[in-house]
């Protein structure tokens, strides 16, 4: 059996906000239009669909990424000049890791959610 994780709901606080700053910081579309959700197509079989939330728990995000990927995602990360780490512990120490072989690096999004990228999946 073949299980494909199809969407997940994020919690922010400006769904539409946090759609467009998720977009931009991995080079991808928001969905414009005026839904219910403010969705983000990451591929061919996720979608990360932001919703308006008054309080909620910081959530953990990670992506396995092309080192390409990484490289984008991660210059566009300095240009916003997002504090970043090397681990869930050390968000801000403003290294990378090189867990398994690979680059990784972890970063929280205006709405606190922890967001990781990998190179080689854990």
């Amino acid at each position: 059996m073949t299980i494909t994780l199809n969407h997940t709901i994020v919690p922010a606080r400006d769904k539409r906000a946090a759609a467009q700053f998720f977009a931009r910081i991995f080079g991808l579309h928001a969905d414009p239009k005026d839904g219910h959700f403010a969705p983000v197509r990451i591929n061919d079989t996720l979608t990360l669909l932001f919703d308006d939330d008054e309080s909620f728990e910081s959530h953990h995000y990670a992506f396995h990424v092309s080192n390409a990927e990484f490289d984008a995602i991660f210059g566009r990360i300095r240009e916003a000049n997002l504090a970043y780490g090397s681990a869930p512990w050390s968000l801000d120490d403003g290294k990378l890791n090189d867990w398994n072989g690979g680059r990784g690096v972890y970063f929280r999004d205006p709405d606190g959610h922890v967001l990781e990228l990998m190179t080689v999946p854990q």
